[in-house]
């Protein structure tokens, strides 16, 4: 379910402040934020950002295209180490064989 238009995108004023801060110092540092659900403004564009994903400090540089999209998007939460099953024990089993040549 979206959020309603009327109330606007769900953005952290304090998040916004630091942007626009680090606009005027011209400095390059990543603003570290928990705030996944930051809806990502057009002021962020060229901007670093660290994203915490719940373990570590994910980095990221925001580009015109991820614009309306939220921080969280981007720093997965979670590790893909892939699917178990027969096929990946196949695929183990041929790669350890031994080629006849």
């Amino acid at each position: 379910m979206s959020r309603s238009i009327k109330k606007g995108p769900n953005v952290d004023a304090k998040l916004v402040a630091r942007v626009r801060a680090q606009k005027q110092s011209g400095d390059r540092e990543p603003l570290k934020t928990w705030r996944r659900a930051c809806v990502i403004l057009p002021e962020f564009v060229n901007h670093n950002f660290s994203i915490h994903n719940g373990k570590t400090f994910i980095k990221l540089f925001v580009t015109e295209e991820m614009v309306g999209h939220r921080l969280g998007e981007f720093a997965p939460t979670r590790t893909f180490r892939g699917h178990s099953g027969r096929k990946a024990k196949e695929a183990a089993a041929a790669a350890a064989a031994p080629t006849a040549s």
